[in-house]
């Protein structure tokens, strides 16, 4: 008996339409994944005892591709008159030769503060490296009264690099705390601001600090190399919060099975927030995400910016 083989040549005969509709959807998902790395969001954190209206970034990863998109962060930012700016870090991408572009923080219309990354030492930032050292820190116990990082320096870890950022950043405004803390009155409320410097870069050595009633944040910029430090509030970065969230991990996320996003609450530790920060990783330079809009994070808002917030659907309040 002769096989039918008419369904076979239909099947075949499919293939190119079947092809053109693949391309559709993969252009149509690379299409929203890049519109949504530009979708910033305001996330409302409301931590008793903070002081007002500050407002929380990281990760720009600053670049040709994303400045105009960063200086829109920027000018939303100002719109918020915010009290204080805190920067979590990762200002740089690791391959670039100055920093000229980095002048764009002279833009922020408020004392800013901020701590480096590990793409701002060079770091851990290939693939590779990110995922040899993300178990190389995990491999760690660290503690307010034992904190050592040093097995993460190594010969990726580049401190004139992070030094040239650092002299740009502060030429721009931009306050960079290396493992040193301030006093500050904000509005009327005191507090001590520790920055940590970069755990995956193996510079991470937290100040010893004066015991005060002075409401206590650390920031530091990866969140597994936080400690059980005195702290009322921890703020980091790093994590992008996921930046590509499908619908496993998102749901591992929201369970704080992995710590990659959002407000985490463990018993005897201080609250933590890490942020999805603005920017994240590239490919072929485009910025892209998906379910994990890139943020900014303003804590304790004002009156006069919940107002400013009123009409905006964004907003999330956690807390």
């Amino acid at each position: 008996m002769k096989a039918n083989t008419k369904g076979v040549k239909l099947s075949r005969q499919n293939i190119p339409y079947l092809g053109a509709f693949a391309l559709v959807i993969l252009s149509s998902a690379f299409g929203y994944m890049t519109w949504e790395a530009r979708d910033v969001e305001v996330t409302v954190l409301t931590i008793e005892g903070c002081p007002e209206g500050m407002v929380f970034i990281a990760d720009p990863h600053l670049q040709e591709g994303n400045l105009e998109y960063t200086r829109g962060v920027i000018d939303r930012i100002n719109l918020l008159k915010p009290s204080l700016v805190l920067i979590g870090g990762d200002f740089a991408n690791g391959d670039e030769t100055n920093f000229a572009i980095q002048e764009i923080w002279a833009g922020i219309d408020a004392p800013a503060y901020a701590v480096l990354g590990n793409h701002d030492y060079r770091a851990g930032v290939d693939a590779i490296g990110g995922i040899r050292k993300t178990m190389a820190a995990r491999g760690l116990t660290l503690t307010a009264a034992d904190y050592d990082v040093g097995s993460l320096l190594d010969d990726e870890t580049d401190p004139a690099f992070a030094d040239a950022l650092t002299r740009t950043l502060e030429a721009n405004g931009v306050q960079v705390l290396r493992n040193e803390y301030v006093t500050l009155d904000v509005d009327g409320t005191e507090m001590l601001l520790v920055g940590v410097d970069d755990a995956w870069a193996g510079m991470a050595d937290p100040p010893a600090v004066p015991e005060t009633d002075a409401f206590t944040l650390y920031l530091i910029h990866v969140p597994d190399c936080r400690a059980d430090w005195d702290a009322d509030l921890i703020l980091a970065g790093h994590t992008h919060g996921g930046q590509f969230m499908f619908p496993v991990v998102q749901q591992l996320a929201e369970h704080q099975i992995i710590e990659v996003r959002g407000l985490i609450l463990n018993d005897g530790a201080p609250p933590t927030y890490i942020t999805r920060g603005i920017g994240g990783s590239t490919l072929a330079g485009i910025d892209l995400r998906f379910n994990s809009p890139p943020e900014i994070v303003l804590i304790n808002p004002t009156q006069e910016q919940r107002r400013l917030l009123a009409d905006d659907a964004a907003t999330v309040t956690v807390g």
